[in-house]
């Protein structure tokens, strides 16, 4: 027994872990595929960029984890079963349960290291990625001058230059506008040809350009002159020294990102949850004191059922408004119109209110419940993908992978319907979270009962041959 589980293990491991690092690299590529634009043309160190794919691959093992154990389970099994290896376990007597336990267990033990994973690991994976990916989008890009446009990269000047020599250095037709006044167009600078270069450290741009003129508009000295004055000066040669330390790459402060739903863990979930709905009860509270004073009950006499004679009043006939005059009754009117369009922009404004502090509330329900779906759906998927591998009784990297990826997408479809309908609101968030996994565990102990029955449920000539059999019974 000890040897065929050491058997079952060892050609479970390769797999694996070859499956996984597959699947991390796929969605590493999806990732800079999805961000190429805001990393290109920054002037990024390459240790920043090597920490932004640290942290999205770190975030994606949520994802890569469940695929690379159902394709591995899938090949695993299929080898053994194309080998006529699980042939051979199941001729002594060892049932396919019996020979799934030693994956069962190990997957078991990948469940719970993806759980602490989840709840330690993840949150400050998300939190670094967050704000790294946050930093790397707002970083301007390198300055660059192109050919006969504007460039307003650097705050406060606008800079064209007609024609570049292949050097990169040599400039000619320049010309340079000077907001830094906020004056308009008011100072301009024109000049025929000039050379670029930057300082030793980097923090300055220097333009020495030659043969060029600059015009200045200002108002005149005197308070009474309403005429403005042009100033022109010429040069043969002039410097301009232009700061860049704007292009600098600055990280932001990692804790205004540390409240958001998915840099939390468990723990620190259920307590901003427990804070959030004590904070929509309170809401709740304060709105029913606010409109309570308004909806009351006004009568003439307070013994107005006892009263006799010409003092009882007639509600039945002449309503709520019985027994005040006409002037009173159009006070009255306008009051209590007053009142309900208080009430109603009362009740409106705390409605809106109310409405994004329940979504707030789902939102931190869903991600705690993530960090537990994460774990089952590799047990589950197990289940599903060692019962296929032994029908399918094909190895490799052929039928396995195609239909891993089948199985994976419907897992992965139904967790995302779930999930939006529960931030949407339409069904419960636990529903939402837990619904793939509801579906697919029937699914896995069908497939299992299948395999350990060794039921032909893809093989073709099966069904080619029950649909013979069909067509002769009917010919006859």
């Amino acid at each position: 027994m000890k040897k065929i589980h050491l058997l079952i293990v060892k050609a479970f491991i390769k797999p694996f872990f070859v499956t996984f690092f597959i699947v991390m690299f796929v969605l590493l590529m999806l990732f800079l595929f999805k961000y190429i634009d805001d990393l290109i043309g920054k002037g990024f160190e390459w240790y920043v960029i090597l920490q932004l794919l640290g942290y999205a691959a770190a975030t994606n093992v949520a994802m890569a984890l469940p695929l690379a154990v159902l394709l591995s389970s899938i090949m695993t099994f299929g080898n053994l079963g194309e080998n006529y290896e699980l042939v051979a376990i199941k001729s002594a007597g060892i049932s396919l349960q019996r020979a799934m336990a030693p994956l069962f267990i190990m997957v078991t033990g990948l469940s719970i290291a993806a759980f602490i994973f989840s709840d330690y690991m993840l949150p400050v994976a998300n939190l670094k990625m967050g704000s790294l990916l946050y930093d790397v989008r707002n970083q301007k890009a390198a300055f660059l001058i192109e050919e006969g446009v504007f460039n307003n990269s650097i705050p406060g000047y606008s800079i064209r230059v007609e024609q570049k020599d292949k050097d990169g250095k040599t400039l000619k037709d320049v010309v340079i506008y000077d907001h830094t006044k906020g004056s308009g167009n008011t100072n301009v600078l024109m000049a025929d040809t000039g050379e670029m270069y930057k300082t030793d450290d980097e923090k300055y741009l220097v333009l020495v350009l030659k043969h060029g003129v600059r015009y200045e508009e200002s108002a005149g000295q005197r308070t009474y002159n309403p005429r403005e004055r042009l100033v022109r000066y010429k040069f043969d040669e002039t410097m301009q020294k232009f700061d860049l330390s704007s292009f600098n790459f600055k990280r932001e402060d990692e804790n205004l990102f540390k409240n958001n739903y998915q840099m939390l863990n468990l723990k620190e979930l259920d307590s901003a949850k427990l804070a959030s709905i004590k904070y929509f009860d309170s809401l709740a509270n304060d709105l029913f004191r606010q409109i309570k004073p308004s909806y009351k009950i006004f009568y003439q006499t307070a013994n107005f059922r006892k009263a006799k004679g010409e003092a009882k009043l007639n509600l039945k006939k002449d309503g709520v408004l019985a027994g005040i005059t006409a002037e009173q009754q159009e006070m009255v009117v306008e009051n209590a119109t007053q009142t309900v369009r208080s009430v109603k922009e009362t009740i409106e404004t705390r409605s809106t209110e109310t409405q994004d502090l329940f979504k707030v509330i789902t939102r931190y329900i869903i991600e705690y419940n993530r960090k537990f779906t994460l774990s089952v759906s590799c047990l589950v998927l197990f289940f599903i993908g060692a019962p296929l591998g032994a029908i399918i009784r094909k190895g490799g990297l052929g039928l396995p992978v195609v239909v891993s990826v089948i199985f994976f997408l419907i897992y992965h479809i139904i967790s995302t319907i779930g999930e939006k309908m529960a931030r949407d609101g339409t069904i419960s968030p636990l529903l939402g979270m837990w619904i793939a996994i509801f579906v697919l565990t029937p699914l896995g102990l069908f497939l299992t009962y299948k395999a350990t029955a060794d039921s032909a449920l893809f093989d073709v000539e099966y069904y080619k041959n029950i649909i013979k059999r069909f067509f002769k019974k009917k010919e006859k």
